[in-house]
């Protein structure tokens, strides 16, 4: 069995191109306290689109999927799962709110992980909080449907024992504060998905840790951007880090660089947008309809109504078509085809 040591690996991870990205997410963090501070209406719209979004993101990386409107209902518990992925998607949206609220009295330790597992399948009447207890496989989806194993994990019978062992080492190096936990959370990451102690949810709940562990370390864009969505976007390039990573990981010599990069270009991403949305939403005087005449200016071409949604889904659709018809009728957007193919597109003549 390999052993887990956090501080054996800074050296190794100490690259020009990771120290530059650690640079840059610390200058973005020092600027974090003053917009929480100085903008609490933004950040409530913030909290409520990146949940949405989260919630979204990380099931349908896993191909667990349901409706938009349904999604939203159920993200903002105006209804009940129908079925077996809304089931899914309700226990993901309980054990990120926890998160989002609990986080300072959630440890990494493997008691706790357990618990959030079990609670992820809380509406689902799977039995979780347990490790598996059969060999299993971490794989990808193609595009094409078609299912390929990546990497061959952890066999069920060290689980307990690696789970153990990877929380203590965690705890050990973050325990004096001399390690900045940045550059050990995506090696903590990594080793959880190389483990897979479940038998189902691991990909979720990795992300689900890795939200718990920024937090913890005082990097709370996660709950203002979308982590999950930032990963879902590239993730491609998620999964060809975590193969470049997991190269020779049971012999212990595997490369954490590629992983850690990839996950810090993530966390920076979400600073950015974190910054950028701010400024946009705080030069916004009139509320959910100036966003949707913000974003339909700032974007370039046309965009759909269904578009403008996935952007604001906590905006209702109601409000999105009454912005659109008031736009209209002041000649600063135009619309373009008709009936579900209609979109709509800045009046640059009008400026």
């Amino acid at each position: 069995m390999r052993e887990f040591s956090f501080e054996s690996r800074i050296e190794t991870l100490l690259t020009p191109e990771i120290v530059s990205l650690l640079t840059q997410i610390h200058e973005y963090r020092g600027k974090q306290a003053l917009f929480i501070q100085a903008k609490p209406d933004v950040l409530d719209d913030l909290k409520a689109i990146a949940i949405i979004q989260s919630t979204d993101a990380s099931n349908s990386i896993e191909g667990i999927r349901t409706a938009d409107e349904r999604l939203e209902l159920l993200v903002r518990e105006k209804t009940r799962p129908a079925n077996r992925n809304e089931q899914e998607i309700t226990g993901y949206r309980d054990v990120l709110a926890q998160i989002h609220k609990n986080y300072h009295y959630i440890d990494p330790k493997p008691g706790m992980i357990l618990q959030l597992h079990r609670d992820l399948y809380k509406y689902s009447g799977l039995d979780g909080g347990h490790y598996k207890v059969g060999d299993n496989a971490i794989t990808e989806l193609l595009p094409s449907g078609e299912r390929i194993i990546r990497f061959q994990p952890a066999a069920a019978w060290e689980t307990p024992e690696y789970m153990n062992a990877l929380c203590d080492a965690w705890l050990k190096a973050t325990w004096d504060g001399a390690i900045d936990p940045l550059l050990i959370m995506p090696s903590f990451i990594l080793d959880f998905l190389c483990i897979h102690p479940f038998s189902d949810g691991n990909g979720r709940m990795s992300r689900l840790l890795t939200l718990l562990l920024l937090y913890r370390s005082g990097y709370v864009v996660g709950k203002y951007i979308s982590i999950e969505k930032l990963i879902e976007r590239t993730k491609l390039g998620y999964y060809d880090a975590l193969a470049d990573s997991s190269d020779g990981w049971h012999e212990g010599a595997n490369d954490y660089a590629p992983f850690t990069r990839y996950l810090l270009g993530v966390v920076l991403a979400a600073y950015r947008d974190f910054e950028n949305r701010v400024n946009t939403f705080s030069s916004i005087t009139d509320g959910k309809p100036g966003r949707v005449r913000a974003i339909i200016k700032e974007t370039p071409g046309k965009i759909t109504k269904s578009e403008i949604m996935k952007r604001c889904p906590d905006i209702s659709q109601v409000t999105v078509q009454r912005a659109l018809n008031e736009l209209l009728k002041s000649r600063e957007i135009i619309k373009l085809g008709g009936g579900r193919y209609t979109a709509y597109t800045w009046n640059r003549d009008k400026e």
